[in-house]
């Protein structure tokens, strides 16, 4: 028996929630834009109650804001909110880092070496996109190893988060090379030093957003 529309509606709406969350992580849509149901169910051919599910489920993480005239748009971040999420990134994945170091085996340094070699690649190219899709990939590849999911989970809304923020951030950046702290952290993985790692993990989570701050 062929199923009926209505019970392809969840995974439609996951399909639509999931597309949408990555491109706001990695920046592909810009602060301030606004989003509808009609363009998104126009963009991933679905109807307008999987659309509004999405959109839903989106505002609910923070990754949209929605106006009390109903308009759904990427939030802008005030100063104080990109402190705020700077602040967190900090705690919690300094503490991601901490306990993977445990499990940092030579496959995994040499995985991180390859992404790293992959962003400086991406940062020639001016693929501000790119480049955030890189950089956190090389910080999921090393949290995954804490086995700490919920840690995780509560990451990565924060990376959704700052995603359109942090498009802006890197458009304005001029880097050449990888950045500093990557090689800082593959080295204190290489070492075993935890109060290393910790501070480079640190200073790579926190100083590009505050820049943007300030």
């Amino acid at each position: 028996m062929l199923p009926r529309s209505a019970d392809l509606l969840p995974a439609a709406h996951d399909r639509v929630y999931r597309a949408l969350r990555t491109r706001i992580m990695h920046g592909e849509i810009a602060p301030g834009q606004a989003l509808t149901l009609r363009g998104i169910g126009k963009d991933y051919g679905v109807s307008m109650t999987p659309a509004r599910e999405a959109l839903r489920r989106l505002v609910a993480e923070g990754a949209l804001s929605l106006s009390s005239s109903g308009r759904v748009t990427t939030p802008e971040l005030s100063n104080e909110r990109i402190e705020e999420l700077a602040a967190l990134r900090a705690l919690i994945e300094v503490e991601l880092a901490s306990r993977a170091l445990p499990r940092a085996y030579n496959a995994l340094i040499d995985r991180l070496q390859t992404i790293n070699a992959t962003i400086g690649e991406v940062i020639l190219t001016r693929d501000a996109v790119g480049y955030i899709r890189t950089n956190l990939e090389f910080h999921r590849t090393l949290y995954l190893r804490a086995q700490a999911p919920a840690m995780l989970a509560m990451t990565e809304t924060v990376w959704l988060q700052l995603g359109p923020t942090m498009r802006q951030l890197y458009s304005r950046l001029r880097r050449t090379d990888p950045p500093h702290y990557h090689k800082l952290i593959i080295a204190a993985l290489k070492a075993g030093d935890e109060p290393g790692l910790r501070l480079a993990i640190r200073s790579d989570v926190t100083q590009g957003l505050r820049m943007l701050a300030n």
